[in-house]
């Protein structure tokens, strides 16, 4: 089985030269993510799914490639739970990942790291409140907008 540090390095490597909506490293964000899942509680198979949160929906490494890595059924699961489909309604989105034992909680770090108010800031009106949109639409399908107002 690959090592976290392993993962990470994979990781970094396969989206090396991709950035986020703001210019930034998208490492970055897997960081973000990453850390968000370890912050949460999350075990190593999540905290692995993390990394590799958007790898294959952003073509950084195949569906085949993830089938085949030394990871656990469950992180391949996550990984394929939280990757977004071509014509995919939102609905059937949160779905799979609320179906999907461990999924939930590495979106909900991806969530947190998108909607972060720094982040957003950078990019321009239209863009930050379409985005605050799509992931406060995403949060309540989620069933995670009463758990984040009943911890503030």
């Amino acid at each position: 089985m690959l090592t976290l540090s392993e993962v990470e390095s994979l990781a970094r490597a396969a989206h090396q030269g991709q950035t986020d909506k703001a210019g930034r490293p998208y490492a970055e964000h897997l960081q973000a993510v990453a850390e968000g899942v370890r912050a949460r509680g999350g075990d190593a198979e999540q905290i692995a799914a993390a990394w590799l949160h958007d790898a294959v929906e952003d073509d950084a490494l195949s569906e085949t490639w993830l089938d085949e890595a030394a990871l656990s059924d469950r992180t391949k699961a996550v990984v394929l739970a939280v990757t977004k489909r071509a014509g995919e309604t939102p609905e059937a989105y949160a779905g799979r990942i609320l179906a999907t034992p461990g999924a939930l909680l590495v979106k909900e770090a991806d969530l947190a790291h998108n909607a972060d108010p720094a982040r957003l800031a950078v990019l321009d009106a239209t863009t930050r409140a379409r985005l605050t949109e799509k992931y406060a639409r995403m949060r309540a399908l989620l069933g995670l907008t009463a758990r984040r107002d009943a911890s503030t």
